[in-house]
Parts: C-alpha cells; structure tokens; sequence
C-alpha cells in the first residue's frame, strides 16, 4: 500500500521497525526540557515579566501593540516605528534599545488583533500553544507515527521560538501542511500556501515548483487564497494599512540587511553568514544570489524527475530556507518539516549509516545557537540539505558525471 501524500509504501500486515533507541532518548530529552523550561524560566522572571513586574522586551510585543493599533482602528500606525515604540514602552514599563518593529503585510493584523483582545501576558503565553497545535498535528502527519508529536516538542528551534513569543509554529505548519496536502487535497494544499502570504520570503519557491509540477489546481487555489486575504485586509484596515506597509518595508530592509541594527548572528542565511564573518556586502549578495539561483534549479530538475515525492517535499521546505537572505532562527522552524520527512522514510526503511549523527549535529547547531550566537542554523540547514541530496544519489549520480572517460583505445 502507497501513500501519496509522502511516497512510501506500506504492508498493513507488519509490524513497523523499532525506532532507534537513541533517537528516542535524544528527542525525549528535548521535549522533557522544553516542557519544564518555560514555567522555571516564569517563576525565576526570565521569561515575559522581570522581577521589578515589568515586561521583558521580545519580539511578541510589536505582535501585540499591532495589535492594538488594528483592533483601535488605526492599523497603519502600527507601520511607524516610533510611535509603535510609544506604545510598546507603555505596555512594557521600561524602554529598550532599537526598535521591535511591524512589518508584516497587513493580513497577519487580524491574528495580531486577536491576540491584543487579551491582557498581554495572557496573549504571550497562549499564543505558542495555540500555534504549536497545527505545526504538531503537520509533525504527526508526516511521519505517520506517534512519534511525530514527540519529534515536533523535541525540535530544538521550539526554545526560541516560544521564548520570544514569535510565529515559527504557525509557518512551519502551513509549510508543512502545503506539501503534506498537495498530492492528496491540492485545493487544501494551495490555501495553506496562500496562507504563508504572510511571510512572502518564503513564496519565493513555490510557485516555481508548482509551474514545473503542473500542480495548477493547488497554484490556482493559493493564488486565490493570497488575493482573497488581501481584499478582505482592506475591507478589515484599510488601503492606508497597504501603503505604511510599502512606505516602511524598504527601511526594514535597509535596516536589517545593509546596516546590520540586528547582529549578523542572529540571522541564518547564507548573507549573514557572510556579513557575520567580515564579508562585504556586495559579496553577501553574490554568493545569496548564486544560492538562490542554484537551489531553483536544482528544485525544478528534482520535481519534474521520478524521485519519491517525499524527498521533493523536504528539499523544497530547505530550499525555501536557503533562498531567503532574511531568515532568523525562529523561521528555522521550518527546518523540522524535511527532517519529519526524512524521519518518516528511516521509520520505514531503516536509516542510512550516519543518518542519525547527522542529525544529532543539526539538533546540536541549532540548541547551541542563544550561546555563541551565530548563524549555526544556516549550518543545520546544510547538513539536512546533504542528507535528502545523499538519499535522492545526487552525489553518486555526480561522481559519475564527473568521473573521467576512459583512455581511447589504440
């Protein structure tokens, strides 16, 4: 029996092979201390509130005063980042260095509205659970075991994705769902990825591979799905919404990719890679450029062949990684979709040798990360990117391309 949502085959008279003991114990003990983590860190006031009762500035704040903004009828102001920074000190108790600024298209406003419609402490805590439910249920889906509950809380990038209040959970989900979905529910697939219209860095890719997968139905629904969410924005915020938006995104991205505000470690791209280690700046942009430009290729060669899809899935939600110069690590995330599909394919038919170490090493990279404080998620996002292309004989198809002919005989 075939699965054509992930490619593999099963025989419902067997058993399914033991999962490795090892990766158990590793993924258990992350979750376990991801679940005891966050109530310590609340009870030592590491964790939204300080010891003096104030609130300690994250990312969740420019969520929630949007919030504000939008639920108050002036969802542009939410665009300005000083008088956004007005209010977030308000809210806070205390001033902060920088900005924590709203850049998000306008229809990501309703779920910042609807987080502000409770006292802010309440929305800082409920809003990782409510987002870690479909990115969960996405995990569970893909590897088709009940193992993947515990691979999603295992996951290492869930520490600073809830630490600082932001929506990696809720990306990954409709990344996940979309190549999930799409070749069994392509309409479900493609609101999912118009969905993801929140985060348009990373919809870069997808409508490419759609092209060159003649998947139509799910380009046309996201398609749908994008315009829809836009028009009802409008209805809901206003055109003045639209045009604060268009009138500061260039200052974000002037902001946070040419002068650095936020440290080159922060970000896990090839760019800051680059910037992070004393790279000019037009170097940057040449080798993101030669990646993205790499990654397409390879990706629309890969989905137009007669690789099992899973793999097609999983290398396009890395592909989708390596494309964007502007990724910080809690949209690595995203990184857990192609290790769920990698999981699922070892669950069935036994892991290659190396496999496990390798990603114990991405886990590593990425827990590491509030310590040193570098791009070690760029790093994890290559290791699972050699891992699929191991699986797919990319590198022993390339070692026989590049292997040299034979001598012509006499």
């Amino acid at each position: 029996m075939s699965n054509p949502a992930t490619g593999q085959t099963s025989n419902p008279g067997s058993e399914p092979p033991p999962i490795p003991p090892a990766l158990i114990c590793a993924c258990l003990a992350l979750a376990v201390l991801h679940v005891v983590l966050f109530p310590a860190a609340w009870f030592n006031h590491q964790w939204i509130i300080d010891e003096a009762g104030r609130g300690i500035p994250t990312d969740f704040i420019n969520v929630w005063s949007a919030g504000v903004f939008a639920r108050e009828g002036h969802a542009a102001l939410a665009y300005d980042w000083g008088i956004q920074k007005d209010l977030q000190v308000r809210i806070l108790g205390q001033t902060y260095p920088g900005n924590f600024a709203w850049h998000y298209p306008p229809p990501f406003l309703f779920v910042a509205a609807a987080l502000a419609s409770v006292p802010y402490v309440t929305a800082y805590m409920i809003w990782p659970l409510i987002s870690f439910a479909p990115y969960a249920i996405m995990m569970r889906a893909i590897v088709g075991r009940a193992f993947g509950w515990l691979l999603a809380l295992a996951f290492p990038v869930v520490l600073v994705n809830t630490h600082i209040g932001q929506n990696g959970f809720l990306t990954a989900a409709l990344v996940g769902g979309t190549l999930y979905l799409l070749p069994v529910r392509p309409v479900l697939a493609g609101v999912c990825l118009g969905l993801l219209s929140y985060k348009p860095q990373y919809g870069i890719l997808f409508p490419l591979v759609l092209i060159a997968a003649s998947q139509w139905t799910a380009f046309a629904s996201a398609a749908i799905t994008a315009i829809a969410l836009a028009l009802v924005a409008t209805a809901a915020f206003g055109f003045e919404a639209w045009q604060a938006w268009a009138h500061w995104l260039p200052m974000a991205s002037q902001a946070f990719l040419s002068e650095g505000r936020a440290p080159w470690g922060k970000m896990q791209s090839i760019f800051a890679t680059v910037r992070y280690l004393g790279g000019p700046e037009h170097l940057a942009w040449m080798l993101q450029y030669a990646m993205t430009g790499l990654v397409a290729v390879a990706l629309v060669v890969l989905w137009r062949s007669r690789v099992r899809y899973s793999l097609k899935a999983a290398a396009l939600a890395t592909g989708t990684l390596l494309a964007t110069p502007y990724l910080f690590l809690y949209d690595v995330m995203i990184l857990a979709v192609p290790v769920a599909f990698l999981v699922r394919i070892g669950l069935r038919e036994g892991f290659l040798s190396l496999e496990l170490p390798m990603l114990g090493a991405a886990a590593a990279l990425l827990f590491i990360y509030p310590a040193v404080g570098a791009p070690t998620g760029f790093l994890a996002t290559l290791i699972v990117a050699a891992m699929i292309a191991r699986r797919c004989e990319i590198f022993s198809r390339c070692s026989k391309i590049l292997r040299p002919l034979p001598p012509h005989p006499a």
